[in-house]
């Protein structure tokens, strides 16, 4: 019950699921999520982090980069990664809430977004 609850718990907000329909398009880092949000950093930390505690997202340094990513299915499916229902929700999110039109207006927005202009190197 322990994982079912923290999948459940971290899919209860509304600015953490737009986050997993984000990173359905692609790899982003922080202030990219931070753009299309439109949240305060910490708040997208705090989002990604019980998002990442509960098996949902993964996240890589590449260089001074982390980037952010929904954890891969077939690869969670033979290591301890993540949980059958992180791994579940994650597969119905795909079909779900494409239609929803704040779903459409931010992956819309999305085009727009580019981490070589917002996080430029000091």
């Amino acid at each position: 019950m322990k994982h079912f609850l923290k999948t459940m718990k971290a899919l209860s907000d509304p600015n953490r699921v737009k986050i997993i329909k984000i990173l359905e398009q692609k790899e982003m880092c922080v202030c990219e999520i931070q753009a299309a949000l439109g949240l305060a950093q910490p708040t997208i930390s705090k989002h990604l982090k019980i998002l990442e505690d509960a098996g949902l997202v993964q996240s890589t340094k590449e260089g001074m980069w982390v980037n952010y990513r929904l954890v891969n299915s077939v690869t969670a499916t033979h290591t301890n990664d993540t949980s059958v229902y992180a791994r579940t929700m994650l597969a119905h999110l795909k079909q779900w809430l494409n239609d929803d039109p704040e779903i459409t207006n931010l992956l819309a927005s999305l085009k727009n977004i580019s981490r070589e202009n917002i996080c430029k190197k000091e």
